[in-house]
């Protein structure tokens, strides 16, 4: 029982590790990470509801989830094959597209919820 504990105690710092690494480094965690930070800023000024929060933040975990994901496929397809190859070039834009679909989804979330906010509280 204390292995199992321990160890997943080790794996979380493991994680808070990539997650560091991903934020020190990766431009477009970067970016969506600020993104995150104002519309959580827009959430508690237009004071969202519950609903609405638990799919905010529902959607900034998946695109930043993605993103992460996104940079593994891409490390791992870069130490595998370092030069330019056809193959990897598609395994790297497949990984780009999911990413790109998460990030749509998002921000049609957003849309639907902050646009009654702005418009109709004018």
């Amino acid at each position: 029982m204390y292995d199992f504990i321990t160890g997943r105690i080790k794996g979380g710092g493991y994680a808070i590790k990539g997650a560091w690494l991903l934020l020190k480094h990766e431009h477009s965690i970067q970016l969506q990470f600020v993104i995150a930070i104002l519309v959580t800023i827009a959430g508690f000024y237009f004071d969202i509801t519950t609903t609405e929060w638990m799919i905010q933040l529902l959607a900034i975990g998946m695109v930043m989830g993605a993103e992460g994901l996104n940079t593994a496929v891409e490390n791992i397809a870069d130490f595998v094959h370092p030069d330019f190859h056809v193959k990897i070039g598609v395994i790297k834009d497949v990984a780009a597209g999911a990413v790109f679909f998460v990030a749509l989804i998002a921000v049609i979330v957003g849309i639907i919820i902050y646009f009654p906010y702005i418009f109709y509280t004018l």
